[in-house]
């Protein structure tokens, strides 16, 4: 998916994992990069230690759970021919870090995670050499790159022309933390932890639903809602984790149902409270929500101000609809 940017003092010990490590975990990948002192910066990692290559290389197929979504593409992206003259090299310097690639079976992982399709609007937040963009567009989605670096906007430009989806791989040269993405419907990226921090408050007022799919770092207290891993036999051997978080309905402070006022707290999907005097547990994934108070379990849509669905207890099922009466 992502190009990625690293800390320069992190560069050395970076090279060595490539050179040797095979797939870690996501904490290890974490405590490897973020171990070096620096100035923070973006990261979006892969694999070859040469120019970006959109390979659909034997052997690099990615090795994933579940199926492609309806109307998906198999298609990978092909090696491209020449690009004129600018080739990017690993460990160059960026705006604040270096630059690293994503290896293709991640980037693959992450958009399936992400259950991409035509019908979403993508935005890759620090998109190097544009790979994750091209995969996304060849699977129908609108998809756009956001890139600091005007040689890889251009370089990524040409890729696409040449992998046929000029038209839907669009790219921008600019700043993440100053580009409006807030009507994306699935945000890819590859920061630091600390980069992903500052934009979670962003991620977070997104329409609920948004899937946002990180390579390796995560979101701090923001548990992911699924996390997977590459495996090396599938031609992943350094950050090689994806994390996946669905941006949750905001539904803290006070309702009224049939059965009493509904006090919840909210911790990012997470949710306790009371419900009269039961106490409440319960959950969030996008605007889906669901809880249990004393032998009663409630599932239902947030829309807005309004919760509607269903409580079940014991064999008994009916409807319920709650109204936010106060914060």
């Amino acid at each position: 998916m992502h190009r990625g940017h690293l800390r320069a003092a992190t560069l050395g010990l970076l090279v060595s994992i490539l050179s040797v490590a095979g797939c870690g975990s996501g904490d290890e990948a974490t405590e490897s990069a973020e171990s070096a002192p620096g100035s923070s910066g973006q990261l979006l990692a892969e694999a070859p230690a040469q120019a970006p290559q959109l390979a659909d290389t034997a052997g690099s197929r990615t090795a994933t759970t579940g199926a492609r979504p309806p109307g998906v593409s198999a298609t990978r992206p092909r090696l491209p021919g020449k690009t004129d003259a600018y080739k990017p090299v690993v460990g160059q310097a960026g705006k604040d870090v270096v630059w690293v690639p994503t290896p293709q079976p991640l980037v693959d992982k992450m958009l399936e995670m992400a259950s991409l399709t035509r019908n979403d609007i993508h935005f890759d937040l620090g998109s190097g050499d544009g790979r994750t963009v091209i995969t996304a567009a060849k699977r129908g989605a609108n998809s756009t790159g956001v890139e600091y670096n005007p040689d890889m906007v251009a370089l990524s430009k040409r890729l696409a022309q040449q992998e046929g989806v000029g038209s839907t791989a669009k790219f921008v040269e600019g700043d993440i933390f100053k580009t409006d993405f807030r009507h994306a419907t699935v945000v890819t990226l590859f920061l630091l932890s600390d980069l992903n921090l500052k934009l979670r408050p962003t991620l977070l007022d997104m329409k609920p639903g948004t899937r946002v799919v990180s390579n390796t770092f995560t979101m701090g207290e923001w548990k992911p809602d699924q996390t997977q891993a590459v495996t090396e036999k599938d031609g992943c051997t350094a950050y090689c984790t994806a994390h996946l978080w669905i941006v949750p309905a905001k539904v803290g402070g006070k309702w009224r149902l049939p059965d009493g006022e509904l006090q919840l707290t909210q911790t990012f999907q997470e949710l306790t409270g009371t419900l009269g005097a039961s106490p409440v547990q319960g959950s969030l994934r996008g605007d889906q929500i669901t809880f249990v108070a004393g032998n009663a379990q409630y599932t239902g849509r947030v829309n807005g101000n309004t919760v509607t669905g269903r409580v079940t207890t014991g064999s008994s099922t009916r409807p319920f609809t709650a109204t936010r009466i106060g914060s």
